[in-house]
């Protein structure tokens, strides 16, 4: 059953519809060009989108935060809260595009896929049958597929869209062989449905629900980059539209998380399994392999692969002492908007620097402070966010999930090194950040003459440094905002 005034069937008309109809218009004016016409079209739907989010939370239209519905979608503060942030990430790759997509073709085309792939992410957030979800994430996975080998004359686009399909692919499958086992032991989809019938199944059943839960985290282990999971995504992002980098780095992998919180939170509640400490695990070697990894990089776009795979770490922190703090779960959906602009500013800027000088080695960006200020303080900003740097907003959110897993510890004695683990980490990661911004303001480039920027990229710079600012000197609203969408465990059968 589906309430058909609910936020997110509204969103789908909007951005569904704008997304059909923009390679329509496309052969109807039969222009090649007028990327600037297709940009501002879907700029326009995504801001009328998350403009009726945050409407419909104002007047509070919206349910309180339910990880499970008697119905297919649930209109709840907890899928509000990810569509807010996946369409911020949106709404930044859709600017920043405007510079990159001057002078290339089918932009309707390009445009068009990104509104889809945002249709299909917000479906994610509310979404609370396993068909329902399956077929969100395909909507959202496919139109992405296309846009990572967008440059179709360029092999190292190819490579990138080829090898993302592949694992894409599997990952979806191992999903649907998990949808299938539930089912055959449910005999329903419904996630609240499914947790009820995993909780009476007999002891030789056990074994099955267990593969189940296990083939879904592995399949949504993929969107978020989790090690071992994560070997596809550098070679994605580098191969990639850079802007498009943006998009998957800071919102598919949000979806990602959004399936997850529903897949662990069944295998705790139905199954009683223990799957803390394994997560636990989980995060502190995703942490670290990805920022090992970023700095061994020369390549700016890599460096943010690895270091994004290093914040689906940090996030997990707060997933994985779920049960035994009250704010790890918020902590987590608060890093996660945080990380939604600041990874996504950080790779518009890139996308900046390919745009604007044709470079991505860190060699090459020697100078940078000099020849485009505007971004390099952008992404500066957004790097020394991403370490935790205080008055910046990642400060904040890093804190909340430091302090979390310090205060379950009285519960569970591991905890406690989490925290640890993520300071660690942190500051190994100001290694390569600092390297970056070392390079920019304190070496010597091949010229001192400045550029002109892309005014799209500036656009979104100039947003994302008052946004991480602002949240960094002001955090308690977000904060607030994050609590109200934790999830209950409580069953909601309407929305209203």
């Amino acid at each position: 059953m589906i309430d058909f005034i609910s936020t997110p069937i509204i969103l789908t008309v909007i951005l569904g519809g704008i997304g059909v109809i923009l390679p329509v218009i496309n052969v109807i004016r039969k222009e090649k060009g007028s990327s600037s016409f297709y940009g501002a079209i879907t700029f326009g739907a995504l801001i009328a989108a998350i403009g009726f989010v945050v409407y419909q939370i104002i007047t509070h239209h919206v349910a309180p935060a339910a990880i499970f519905s008697e119905n297919v979608l649930v209109d709840d503060t907890f899928g509000s809260f990810f569509a807010i942030a996946m369409l911020i990430v949106s709404i930044m790759t859709t600017v920043g595009s405007f510079s990159y997509m001057r002078r290339k073709e089918y932009p309707a085309v390009y445009y068009s896929l990104i509104l889809l792939a945002s249709v299909g992410m917000v479906l994610i957030a509310y979404s609370t049958d396993l068909v329902m979800l399956l077929v969100a994430w395909e909507l959202m996975s496919i139109p992405t597929y296309v846009l990572a080998g967008f440059m179709k004359k360029d092999p190292t686009s190819n490579e990138a869209a080829l090898k993302y399909f592949l694992f894409g692919a599997l990952s979806s499958a191992i999903i649907i062989y998990g949808i299938s086992i539930a089912y055959g032991l449910t005999g329903s989809t419904n996630i609240a449905q499914v947790i009820s019938g995993f909780s009476n199944l007999g002891p030789d059943m056990m074994p099955l629900a267990l593969l189940s839960v296990a083939m879904f985290i592995a399949g949504f282990g993929f969107k978020m980059g989790l090690v071992p999971f994560h070997m596809w995504l550098p070679d994605t992002y580098e191969g990639a539209p850079p802007t498009i980098s943006a998009l998957l780095a800071a919102g598919t992998k949000k979806a990602g998380f959004a399936a997850a919180l529903r897949v662990i939170i069944m295998g705790t509640l139905a199954l009683n399994l223990e799957w803390t400490f394994a997560l636990g695990i989980i995060a502190i070697m995703t942490m670290t392999v990805g920022n090992l990894a970023a700095i061994m990089q020369k390549n700016i776009t890599r460096m943010l692969a690895y270091s994004s795979i290093a914040q689906a770490g940090y996030i997990l922190i707060g997933l994985s002492i779920a049960p035994f703090s009250q704010i790890g779960i918020q902590a987590s959906l608060f890093h996660i908007l945080n990380h939604a602009v600041m990874k996504g500013a950080a790779f518009i800027a890139a996308a900046g620097i390919i745009i604007t000088l044709g470079v991505s080695h860190l060699d090459k960006i020697r100078g940078l402070g000099k020849r485009m200020p505007i971004t390099s303080i952008g992404l500066v900003v957004s790097l020394l966010a991403l370490a935790g740097v205080p008055p910046l907003n990642g400060f904040w959110s890093k804190l909340m999930l430091f302090g979390s897993a310090i205060d379950a510890g009285s519960v569970v004695s591991w905890a406690p090194y989490l925290a640890i683990a993520g300071v660690l980490n942190s500051a190994l990661s100001l290694a390569y950040y600092g390297w970056i911004i070392r390079k920019m303001y304190f070496e010597e480039g091949e010229s001192d003459k400045r550029v002109k920027e892309p005014k799209s990229i500036i656009a979104v710079m100039i947003f994302s440094i008052i946004f991480m600012v602002a949240i960094g000197v002001y955090p308690d609203p977000i904060i607030q905002f994050a609590q109200t969408a934790v999830p209950s465990m409580e069953v909601v059968s309407t929305v209203p």
